[in-house]
């Protein structure tokens, strides 16, 4: 047996600002944003919680370096670009668009208060602008010019950005749901009103429809505004 005092320890990487950002999205989806902080961080990579100042000065800063985190993982995502289907996607920029957000509202999705990590960050590389710079060109291509294309690709983030916010109101992780959203007690409690009493079925259940659907008509604005196919 190797003497204790020859044992080698196990390597702890150093710390950084992306250490400390992974570390932060690991404990997300246990704690949530609101109580995710720099101690219980600190905890998970054995320093004192001093030591993240370096890196952070507030919560904020940790936040942006989260969403960009995020995002890195998101464009490493081999399922982030998939295969361009012309009969069912239709033009490059329409396909570009519906799977750059379907694959943003996937990786939201995957972290409790993802959209909230998201919304208003922002981004401390360059690395996203790889994908901007894409999308706008295929924007452009399809013949909007730049304050169209990025009006039309803002709008379909912030869609994708809102939608999952609201969805992680009701579900904050996949199969968990928050209570104070059960559609029949909801129906009965507006059945002086039974359109908005109705209205349950269609704004809380069936997540996946919903998106597609508030994608396309997006899309189809854009389309019909900007006077492309």
């Amino acid at each position: 047996m190797t003497p204790k005092s020859d044992r080698t320890p196990p390597r702890v990487p150093p710390l950084s600002r992306v250490t400390v950002a992974e570390a932060a999205l690991r404990l997300l989806n246990e704690t949530g944003l609101e109580k995710l902080t720099l101690r219980a961080i600190a905890a998970e990579l054995d320093v004192k919680a001093p030591a993240l100042y370096w890196h952070f000065k507030n919560k904020q800063e940790l936040i942006d370096e989260m969403a960009t985190e995020m995002h890195r993982r998101m464009a490493a995502d081999p399922a982030a670009v998939p295969p361009h289907d012309p009969g069912a996607d239709g033009p490059a920029w329409r396909a570009m668009l519906l799977a750059g957000n379907r694959h943003l509202r996937r990786t939201l999705l995957s972290y409790r208060d993802g959209a909230r990590v998201f919304s208003g960050s922002r981004f401390t590389g360059t690395g996203h602008g790889e994908q901007v710079e894409a999308h706008l060109r295929a924007l452009q291509d399809a013949g909007l010019d730049l304050p169209q294309a990025v009006r039309a690709l803002a709008t379909a983030f912030v869609y994708t950005l809102g939608f999952v916010a609201e969805e992680q109101g009701v579900h904050p992780v996949p199969g968990e749901r928050r209570e104070g959203f059960d559609v029949a007690e909801r129906g009965e409690r507006l059945a002086d009103y039974p359109s908005a009493a109705a209205a349950g079925t269609y704004l809380f259940e069936d997540f996946d429809a919903q998106f597609e659907e508030g994608l396309q008509l997006i899309l189809d604005g854009i389309g019909a505004r900007y006077g492309v196919s």
